[in-house]
Formats: C-alpha cells, sequence, structure tokens
C-alpha cells in the first residue's frame, strides 16, 4: 500500500490588503464602470447633468423658506441660502454615495457572477459618479457667495480634507451596506427612511452651536457631523468646529472601514451563489 498525502487548502482569512496593487491596476475599469453609471443616469434626460443641481438648489430654496424665514433658525452670521447649501453639498454627497456603493453589487451582478473582477472595484466605482455631481453642484454655491458677499476665507486648504472624509464616511458605511443587501434585499426599502433620518441628526439645516451637552458629544459619532462643520468652517468662515469631536468623527469611520473590509473579505465568496 503505497502512502498518500493529503494536502488541505485553506484561503487567507484578510487579503484585501494584499489586493491594493491589484486595484490600482484595474483603475481604468472603475472609470469604465463610473462613466456607464453617469451615462445610464441621464440617458434621455431634457436637461441631462444640470439635474445635478435641481435638487440641492430646490432643497436650499424650500429651508431658506420654512427653516431660515418662518423658523428663523440661525445660520452663523451668513446668509441662510449659502448656509444651508453649503451643508447640502457635503450631505448629498454621502447620501448619493452611500446610496450608489448599497447597490453595487447587485447592480453588477453580471460581472460578479460571470467574470473575474476585484468585488471591492464595485463599491468603489459607484462612488465616482456623486463626485462628479458634486464639482457641477459646487459652482452654484460659488454663485451664491458671489451674490450674497460672502469671501472666501484663507482655510480654504482645508476643503478637500473634509470632503475626502465624507467620501471615505460614505465608502465605509456602503460597503457594509452592500454586503448586507446582497443578502436582504428590503435594505432598498429602508435605506432612503434612514438617510433622511439621519440628515436632520446633521447640522445641515441648523448650526452646531444650537446643540447643548450631552447631545453634541453624542452627535459627534455621526461622522458627518465634523463634515459638515468642517466645510462650513473652511469655505465661510463660520464657528471653528469642535476638533475633539472632529476626532471622535474620524475614528468612527476609521473604524466603520476597518470593519466593513472585514465583513466583505468574509461574504464576497458568497455572492456570485446568492445574487
Amino acid at each position: 500500500m503505497t502512502d498518500q498525502t493529503e494536502t488541505i487548502i485553506r484561503a487567507r482569512r484578510f487579503q484585501l490588503l494584499g489586493q491594493l496593487p491589484e486595484l490600482w491596476r484595474r483603475r481604468g475599469l472603475a472609470w469604465t464602470l463610473a462613466k456607464r453609471d453617469i451615462s445610464v443616469r441621464y440617458k434621455q434626460t431634457l436637461i441631462g447633468v444640470a439635474w445635478a443641481v435641481v435638487q440641492p438648489v430646490m432643497l436650499m430654496v424650500v429651508f431658506s423658506l420654512v427653516f431660515g424665514r418662518f423658523g428663523q433658525i440661525p445660520s452663523d452670521g451668513v446668509p441662510y441660502p449659502v448656509f444651508s447649501y453649503s451643508g447640502l453639498l457635503p450631505w448629498l454627497l454621502f447620501a448619493s454615495s452611500l446610496t450608489a456603493c448599497s447597490q453595487s453589487i447587485v447592480t453588477n451582478a453580471a460581472l460578479v457572477t460571470k467574470v473575474y473582477v476585484p468585488r471591492l472595484l464595485l463599491p468603489i466605482a459607484s462612488t465616482i459618479p456623486p463626485l462628479v455631481e458634486f464639482a457641477i453642484a459646487f459652482v452654484i454655491l460659488i454663485f451664491l457667495m458671489i451674490h450674497f458677499e460672502v469671501p472666501v476665507t484663507e482655510r480654504l486648504f482645508w476643503l478637500p480634507i473634509f470632503l475626502a472624509l465624507a467620501w471615505l464616511t460614505a465608502l465605509s458605511v456602503g460597503i457594509w451596506l452592500c454586503v448586507m443587501n446582497v443578502f436582504y434585499r428590503d435594505l432598498r426599502f429602508a435605506l432612503p427612511f434612514l438617510i433622511q433620518l439621519l440628515m436632520f441628526l446633521t447640522p445641515v439645516i441648523y448650526p452646531s452651536s444650537m446643540i447643548g451637552e450631552p447631545w453634541g458629544s453624542i452627535l459627534a459619532l455621526n461622522p458627518m457631523v465634523g463634515v459638515v462643520e468642517g466645510f462650513r468652517w473652511a469655505l465661510l468662515g463660520v464657528a471653528e468646529p469642535s476638533w475633539s469631536s472632529m476626532l471622535v468623527s474620524i475614528a468612527v469611520s476609521a473604524v466603520l472601514l476597518v470593519g466593513g473590509l472585514i465583513f466583505f473579505e468574509r461574504q464576497q465568496w458568497r455572492f456570485a451563489d446568492v445574487i
């Protein structure tokens, strides 16, 4: 009787960090997927990408009337239309990125089941179109600041940092949701309500100075609080954000990202079977 050798092959527990070079090499595919999403989103529309400014502008008008004029909500010394619009831009970037990221695996089911692509590339690519829409809508904010004679501050160089934090927060939460959406499709019905609820827990239509303790510290657990406060501080020169709260927001985003990557790694091998 001949001896038989048994070989057991085990997958490594966490391989996503090792995939970073491959994700970089396939960045062209991410741009292709992003351009496809933009093309599909605005295909056969009358005004095309101008729809990117319709939502923030209409919300700004409604908020200015309801909360600015009738509700007399303070706006940190700047005109309320500029105040509300400057809060809406980073918030809508987060909300749009989060929604697209949560659907990224399901909407790309053909790629997941028929060809090999790094699965993490799909949620990352889904967050690129909201960045394009943000850039378009930001032009309106410039015109608003010119119209209301709001000067640009010397802190403007901080702006990309807060935008990166908004994008990272959306990606961190979106990675969790895109995995859960594969197994529980009713998530797409609950997500719009949760995003709307979260907006009222973020100082988009009101200044954070209205919130006293201990609620301010509790709301700091929402990473978008630091993003919106920092965005206004860097662009409009309003009250300086609480840097301790900012550190809490960054820490929460980092924990969500690391946890999301681990969760994604452990579940991605089941995507093709479930979808």
